[in-house]
């Protein structure tokens, strides 16, 4: 009797911990994900070698005569100023950008380079489509709820505005693994996939999780990445690493608790790459060139650098000593780590006899970020990733095609990310789709002088109830929080320092009109969004906000 007794005593004690755990984990976002995350540590995979899918062992033709190859590099989160081709370079140039200033002098700078949105995933889907990701719905970046209830309940040491959470909201956004691109919508990769090209994805996805969303299900034979917006560079605790943590930025606190350092390839089980992540795609992109040598391919290389969390090798930190600043250093040794794996590809196509007939594109997804609290990133440019000011979305864009494209040329008219689709199509042959409205246009006619005129009258963008329209030097920009038109004529004013919507109400009238035009062509978001946050336009997160600062809310 009294065994029985104290084992239902045990019992009700567990049962009542339990209880008392659940209710603890279920009223706390970031312990749900660190839950979460343990959970899922434990059943990654170690290491293991990937064995691409092999072309053939000779070349029918030479590379010459062959369809252009394409190489896409994407950048996540690069600042403009972030390059020393662009006068910069980090920490006032102690970090030389040699290989990605290359395929600038090597071929042609977009100069007046725009993003297709502001944040990850839109821009993304822009590249990807050649379409406005406001067309179809992909208006925000897909982010955990956790995340946002997080960031929406947290205010930064000295920010006078707090950011908005909708709860209200909550039942209306689907799990975040089930939301990507439609299945309507046509990848550049299902095009090139057609024109008898091998299509290989390397890096970070972020435009859907489940099946019919991941690279395999849209366009390319071969993938090895992560499909969520972010990943850690190496396992927690390894010795060759050196951190930089932000403790007044909550998406840090955020990605600290809840990145893997993690692996798939072709929607395998996940495993852990055998060394730092930028390393790692970027070696791994060399034996994707190597494979595929003898044949016509496509590989986009998406890197997650210099996106958060603040990871960098010790012998790139050690590289830096100069570099006081913590922080900036190991940014800094990011960038380091960057140019060098950009190199590895250029390198590789070159000792392979494809540098003369490859198309390389490369560019960020948007500009430099607030939250990492770094002020000159973006220089010269106003504003950060999450604003439409020029910082958020005017970005390095290179093109290098030696075989066709002339060397060391600028090309000065608006480009932007919705182009490389049509681009890339035409150079390798493919039609586009006529079924539906194409915002992007291709570039290879403008830029060989064969095409008069601009590629584009008008440029649009939108997050929410923050719309912005470039229509030829002018730049309109109207957000709802707070209740402000902006207009600039980046002709005279590039650094958008002088705003003109009060001294010229005729021309912000007139353009708001075509911004109204082209937002009403635009599609409902596929789920609303949960969070909106205060951003400052002139300092990054972690400076003291003053009572006249511009901001903007960013919707996500």
């Amino acid at each position: 009797m009294k065994l029985r007794n104290l084992a239902i005593g045990i019992a009700a004690a567990a049962v009542i911990v339990a209880g008392g755990a659940y209710i603890a984990i279920k009223s706390n976002p970031l312990l749900v994900v660190r839950v979460i995350a343990t959970l899922r540590d434990f059943r990654l995979k170690p290491s293991q070698p990937v064995v691409w899918q092999q072309g053939p062992a000779t070349a029918e033709v030479a590379a010459s005569e062959r369809k252009p190859n394409v190489v896409v590099i994407l950048a996540d989160d690069l600042g403009f100023n972030d390059l020393t081709f662009n006068g910069g370079g980090v920490a006032g140039g102690a970090v030389p950008t040699p290989y990605i200033d290359s395929i600038a002098h090597d071929g042609v700078v977009l100069s007046q380079g725009y993003a297709g949105n502001a944040t990850c995933a839109p821009s993304r889907a822009a590249i990807m489509t050649g379409r406005y990701a406001t067309r179809f719905g992909y208006e925000f970046t897909p982010a955990h709820p956790a995340f946002e209830k997080l960031v929406g309940t947290f205010r930064s040491p000295g920010q006078p505005r707090a950011p908005i959470y909708h709860a209200e909201r909550e039942k209306d956004v689907p799990p975040i693994d089930r939301i990507g691109l439609p299945s309507s919508e046509i990848t550049v990769a299902r095009l090139l996939q057609g024109q008898g090209y091998h299509t290989t994805m390397l890096g970070k996805w972020h435009l859907g999780e489940t099946p019919g969303k991941t690279p395999n299900d849209v366009g390319f034979d071969e993938w090895l990445g992560f499909l969520i917006g972010a990943q850690k560079y190496i396992r927690d605790g390894d010795p060759s690493v050196v951190n930089s943590k932000q403790d007044f930025d909550p998406i840090d606190i955020f990605l600290w608790t809840a990145l893997p350092f993690s692996v798939t390839y072709n929607n395998g089980p996940s495993f852990r790459p055998s060394h730092y992540m930028t390393d790692y795609l970027g070696d791994e992109a060399v034996r994707v060139i190597e494979a595929n040598r003898n044949r016509p391919f496509f590989m986009y290389l998406s890197f997650n650098a210099p996106h958060t969390p603040l990871q960098a090798l010790k012998s790139d930190y050690d590289a830096l000593p100069q570099i006081k600043d913590h922080r900036l250093r190991v940014y800094a040794a990011m960038i380091r780590s960057l140019d060098r794996n950009v190199g590895k590809v250029l390198e590789a196509l070159k000792a392979n006899g494809l540098d003369e007939n490859t198309l390389v594109i490369f560019t960020s997804d948007n500009g430099g970020a607030h939250y990492i609290g770094l002020p000159d990133i973006n220089k010269p440019y106003r504003g950060w990733k999450a604003t439409f000011f020029e910082g958020g979305i005017h970005v390095p864009y290179f093109i290098k095609w030696p075989a066709r494209l002339p060397r060391g040329m600028r090309y000065e008219q608006p480009a932007a990310h919705v182009d490389i689709f049509s681009t890339v199509a035409a150079a390798a042959g493919a039609a586009t789709p006529t079924d539906r409205v194409l915002d992007g246009v291709n570039l290879l006619p403008f830029i060989e002088g064969k095409a008069e005129g601009r590629p584009h009258k008008t440029l649009f963008w939108r997050s929410g109830d923050y719309k912005v329209l470039l229509d030829g030097d002018w730049k309109l920009q109207v957000s709802a929080r707070p209740d402000k038109i902006w207009l600039f004529d980046l002709k005279t004013d590039p650094t958008e320092q002088t705003n003109l919507a009060e001294s010229q109400p005729e021309k912000a009238a007139e353009l708001k009109k075509v911004l109204d035009g082209i937002d009403s062509e635009q599609a409902k978001p596929i789920w609303p969004a949960l969070l909106e946050g205060p951003i400052a336009i002139d300092h990054p997160l972690g400076v003291p906000a003053k009572p006249d600062d511009e901001y903007i809310y960013w919707a996500n």
